[in-house]
């Protein structure tokens, strides 16, 4: 069974999704207006302008954090090892060109989430690509589809890998019984996923920001101590990148091909750009300026931050602390991450990467819940007993992840996600238009000095599939009288 789905992944992943992500990531771009290098200043101005007073949504500042939250997982350590052992120091620099190009389709499907928003029946703006599915595109069908991926995916398997991970750091660092720390887990997810969306964006804001400034300053420390090499890195992520150093040898096509493929892989999977994941934090937010397009904006930055910061800083680590070279081929994964900070700081390191790990892993469980309860209530499952049921269920899972080794599912929760992406970009493809008019509407209204403003009035064919009450004020809070 396990080959089977190993099988499938390749087809999927290998020969199919790599090239539409990065194809759809061109297209975007283009599409767009080069938008992820025209809006870069506005990043800071969005995120810390807090006018908007509509208690519907959660801040921009938390729904960046949530998305991060589910974006930013032990894959960011684990997996950026992996890249390096596969793909030699070049695949870094493939991950960047991903990222940007990333930042491209994540703007385009958290602004669409953002247009396609509605309100569930406590008054909370609800919405991602489930919803624009059915109102941009009309078609329930993809978005109850869709949903089951998401709700598969990410709801129950990932979060038992990210347990599993928790457990085995935990174990491996302190020793603490896998047993007790599945327990542990479990009440603290069951404490933040009570709180529903609102309550995964509040730990979020408080614990995303944190664990990604102390990752970033130990890379930092890391990269001081050894400065004398930062010359030699960069040389080195640069000519694997292209196989200049391989250029004398027959193996040269080969080399430069594991690097590109390994590094758009482990990007990918990193940022999570087109898989319709983020959409459903952004659509949350009551966004500020009260226009689609800045909320698509947040979320392309989150981008950013996941694969050309963190997933750099821990590249940053490995690479400066110059284990890679000596490194036995069956040291990979966290093992070589934990292996290079220790060889700088000493034994300790072992004990901060589990303490990172844990962090990492934490917030995903919650944000990848926080997704899935939002696809639950878009199958109009609103009873509280299904919405108990499937809380229970996910804790289940959490605590299964924690004690059970997990190759079977993750070859399961991949084929889930790969579904989930193929059928968002899907949509986003089709729906290009109306993200590029909203780019365009966004960008007209900066250079005319206004704060840009949504106006349903001037998009009658968009306007028709709106739902009632989300754009009906488009003036901003201080024009109104």
């Amino acid at each position: 069974m396990a080959d089977f789905f190993l099988f499938i992944n390749e087809i999927l992943w290998g020969s199919i999704l790599i090239y539409l992500l990065v194809g759809a990531g061109l297209w975007f771009t283009w599409r767009c207006g080069f938008v992820q290098f025209r809006y870069l200043t506005q990043f800071r101005s969005i995120i810390l302008a807090n006018k908007n007073k509509d208690s519907s949504g959660i801040s921009s500042f938390q729904a960046l954090c949530t998305s991060l939250a589910a974006r930013v997982g032990s894959g960011n350590l684990s997996g950026v090892a992996l890249a390096l052992t596969l793909g030699g120091p070049g695949a870094i620099f493939w991950m960047w060109v991903v990222a940007m190009l990333g930042m491209a389709t994540s703007f385009v499907e958290c602004t669409l989430a953002q247009l396609y928003k509605t309100r569930d029946s406590e008054g909370n703006y609800r919405g991602g690509p489930a919803w624009y599915m059915e109102r941009g595109l009309g078609m329930r069908w993809m978005g109850v589809m869709f949903s089951i991926f998401l709700m598969i995916a990410f709801g129950l398997i990932f979060n038992a890998v990210q347990a599993n991970s928790i457990a085995n750091a935990v174990n491996n660092a302190f020793g603490i019984p896998k047993t007790w720390v599945g327990i542990a887990l479990v009440v603290l997810t069951a404490g933040v996923i009570w709180g529903g969306m609102r309550g995964t964006a509040r730990i979020s804001q408080w614990l995303v920001p944190f664990m990604a400034l102390i990752w970033v300053l130990m890379s930092l420390v890391v990269m001081a101590l050894n400065i004398e090499r930062l010359p030699e890195v960069v040389s080195l992520v640069f000519k694997s990148a292209f196989g200049w150093q391989e250029a004398a040898s027959g193996a040269l096509g080969f080399t430069i091909s594991q690097a590109i493929t390994t590094g758009f892989q482990r990007g990918m999977f990193s940022n999570e750009a087109g898989m319709g994941s983020s959409p459903n934090a952004a659509a949350a937010a009551a966004t500020w300026p009260p226009h689609p397009a800045s909320q698509g904006l947040v979320q392309m930055f989150g981008v950013l931050i996941d694969t050309i910061i963190i997933c750099s800083a821990t590249a940053g680590i490995i690479l400066f602390s110059g284990i890679l070279d000596t490194a036995s081929p069956d040291l990979n994964g966290i093992r070589l991450v934990q292996q290079a900070l220790s060889s700088v700081v000493g034994s300790w390191g072992t004990g901060f990467i589990a303490l990172i790990v844990m962090l990492f892993a934490f917030t995903s469980i919650v944000a990848n819940y926080a997704y899935a309860e939002n696809n639950l209530l878009f199958l109009q499952q609103k009873s509280p007993f299904a919405t108990v049921l499937f809380r229970c269920l996910a804790l289940v899972m959490v605590m299964f992840g924690t004690l059970s080794p997990l190759p079977l599912v993750w070859q399961m929760a991949d084929v889930a996600m790969a579904f989930m992406a193929v059928t968002n970009l899907t949509a986003i493809l089709l729906l290009s238009p109306v993200a590029r008019d909203l780019s365009i509407d966004y960008l007209r209204q900066l250079k005319l000095g206004k704060t840009p403003v949504f106006d349903p009035n001037r998009f009658p064919e968009i306007k028709s599939q709106l739902a009632p009450g989300i754009w009906d004020n488009p003036e901003p809070p201080e024009t109104r009288r």
